[in-house]
């Protein structure tokens, strides 16, 4: 289990996290959401152990995590750390770079880990060439297929899939996210797109003000937003009478109080999102088909 004890962090004497505590459970994945600037990549730091911290404690298991003041080189072999920024080697093969720390006395071993990983993040094709002529999204994969060589038991994501094309994150997140369950890996990532989350962490913290402002379950946060910003990670949303409403939760009816002014209407696949006027107030709905603008709809929650 990580544990993690009011652990609080300044650069500078500036504030970046106060009182931070919470627990995550082998093979658990905890996603840490927030603001730009809210502290979630010097979280992940922090778990790390590349900084010092001002007050609390880290541990894993019985391990404490320490920074650099205690540690000449930082890190731990049971934690791996797949950072934006990728440090990979260029002129050596995909597979190559996954297989950097393998021992080479057990080439059968090695060899059958490598294509496993190569598998999980779909770079089977690519495992003989180098990685200095990959897209940023390949060099992204080859990272976390590298992080997850040695058997870690806890691995520190931050953005994951940031640079990775669209057509291929929702495949590769499915199969990420599997091993780590398969292998009871502990999981934390630091991200700010809801489908790295969805469907996938069993918890999450929302970073706000240098605090935790809530941990739960996505589902729970989902169903029931507290605040804007809780509510803006999963989308679309309006606040009415000091009600936070979903766009999908709101549909066209023949007479309701919230009378709309359609102002525009956005294709979005299977639907479309409408804004509107609502007193003064923009206000989003979901539709089934595009309104004209100027037009006058009524609208209730579902």
């Amino acid at each position: 289990m990580l544990t993690v004890k009011n652990l609080s962090f300044s650069y500078q004497k500036t504030p970046v996290l106060k009182g931070i505590s919470f627990k995550v459970k082998q093979g658990e994945y905890l996603a840490v959401i927030g603001e730009s600037g809210s502290g979630k990549s010097t979280l992940l730091n922090l778990l790390f152990g590349e900084y010092d911290l001002d007050k609390g404690e880290i541990f894993w298991k019985d391990n404490q995590i320490l920074g650099p003041k205690y540690n000449l080189v930082v890190g731990y072999d049971f934690m791996k750390y797949v950072h934006q920024e990728f440090n990979l080697m260029p002129f050596i093969t995909v597979e190559e770079n996954i297989g950097k720390h393998l021992s080479n006395f057990f080439k059968k071993e090695k060899k059958e880990r490598t294509a496993e990983l190569l598998e999980v993040v779909e770079l089977t094709a690519f495992a003989k060439t180098k990685v200095k002529t990959l897209s940023g999204g390949q060099k992204q994969r080859v990272a976390l297929a590298r992080a997850l060589a040695k058997q870690t038991e806890i691995i520190l994501l931050d953005e994951p899939f940031s640079h990775i094309d669209n057509f291929k994150k929702q495949s590769l997140r499915r199969s990420v996210f599997k091993y780590l369950k398969d292998n009871n890996i502990t999981c934390i990532v630091a991200t700010h797109d809801k489908e790295d989350v969805l469907g996938f962490a069993d918890n999450m913290i929302v970073l706000h003000d240098t605090k935790i402002a809530v941990n739960n379950t996505p589902e729970n946060l989902f169903k029931n937003p507290k605040t804007p910003l809780i509510a803006s990670f999963f989308g679309e949303f309006n606040v009415i009478n000091n009600d936070i409403i979903y766009a999908h939760q709101l549909q066209v009816v023949e007479k309701s109080e919230l009378k709309v002014i359609v102002t525009k209407s956005y294709f979005k696949g299977h639907y479309y999102l409408i804004e509107g006027d609502l007193d003064g107030e923009t206000v989003f709905f979901e539709h089934e088909h595009k309104l004209k603008a100027n037009h006058s709809v009524y609208l209730k929650k579902k």
